[in-house]
């Protein structure tokens, strides 16, 4: 049977030396199917709430206010009509192919926090409302500067304010969205590394520990203080993002994705499944189906 996943990947307005592309348009409905870009992309939509968001293996319905950073070449996004009713829908979207690195000009000490961020938002980043709201006015009148240079400096202020905000979000998992494993603690990095590459095998506590060069009760409260999860619950989502990557991207059977990630069990698999992503394996490989198209 051929394989029929395909996303579109979109060719972008910018051109040779321009800097940023802002389209802020009013909408009665999102048509435009799954896809992904080279260059990175601020979006933000306003009364909208009922529409369905997918970022890589991420997929959560929106309220009226939704911002979301994507940096990533490869991550697959898209925003769905879903149960949206509203017929006057804003959604501004701005482009952009300036990077933020060492090597350059944003190597400078004022734009750690945005080098940060852009980092985390190669798993997609989704903001809260206040943050949302501290820069509404900014991202309001951006389509109206007419000078280029204010533009983009009123766009660096946008990045900047959101880079300083509190309760930002990444929404794909790491090893879905293809991340190298990033963290400041050698141990709990030289941890994550021995996940990373032993996911598909069972991952033993004592193991672990022992790499941390800690006992197992103490490694346990270590690594929750250091990530936010308990292991389990790491590995199991490592392993959900790897499972939901091969529904993507390959046509072996779901019994198969389940026992190569690391579950012995398919209807272990299927329940951990639903429960973290919030439909079946199945319906998650359709729904990727049916919202790609080929151009």
């Amino acid at each position: 049977m051929a394989d029929d996943r395909r996303v579109i990947h979109e060719i972008t307005p910018l051109m040779g030396k321009d800097v940023l592309y802002i389209a802020d348009r009013r909408k009665k409905e999102f048509t435009y199917p799954i896809h992904n870009h080279e260059v990175y992309e601020l979006n933000f939509v306003e009364h909208a709430s009922g529409v369905r968001r997918i970022v890589g293996d991420s997929s959560e319905v929106i309220g009226d206010y939704d911002l979301v950073l994507i940096t990533s070449p490869d991550l697959e996004h898209v925003w769905e009509q879903h149960e949206c009713r509203n017929e006057d829908i804003r959604e501004i979207t701005v482009q952009f192919d300036f990077h933020m690195n060492e090597d350059n000009f944003f190597g400078r000490n004022p734009f750690i926090s945005m080098r940060k961020m852009m980092s985390e938002a190669r798993k997609g980043l989704c903001f809260p409302l206040p943050a949302i709201m501290k820069v509404y006015g900014l991202l309001d009148t951006l389509s109206s500067i007419k000078d280029g240079f204010y533009a983009v400096q009123q766009f660096l202020t946008i990045l900047y304010e959101l880079s300083r905000c509190d309760g930002a979000r990444t929404l794909a998992t790491s090893s879905y969205a293809k991340i190298a494993v990033e963290d400041d603690s050698r141990r709990i990095l030289k941890v994550k590394n021995y996940i990373s590459k032993n996911y598909m095998d069972e991952v033993r506590l004592a193991t672990l520990a022992d790499i941390a060069g800690m006992s197992p009760s103490a490694f346990s409260r270590f690594f929750k203080l250091h990530t936010g999860r308990n292991l389990t619950d790491y590995i199991i989502d490592m392993r959900l993002g790897y499972a939901a990557r091969m529904l993507v991207d390959t046509s072996r059977s779901i019994s198969e994705i389940s026992f190569s990630c690391g579950f012995n069990n398919l209807s272990n698999f299927n329940r951990i499944f639903k429960r973290k992503k919030g439909c079946s394996p199945t319906e998650f490989r359709e729904n990727y189906h049916k919202t790609r198209i080929i151009v």
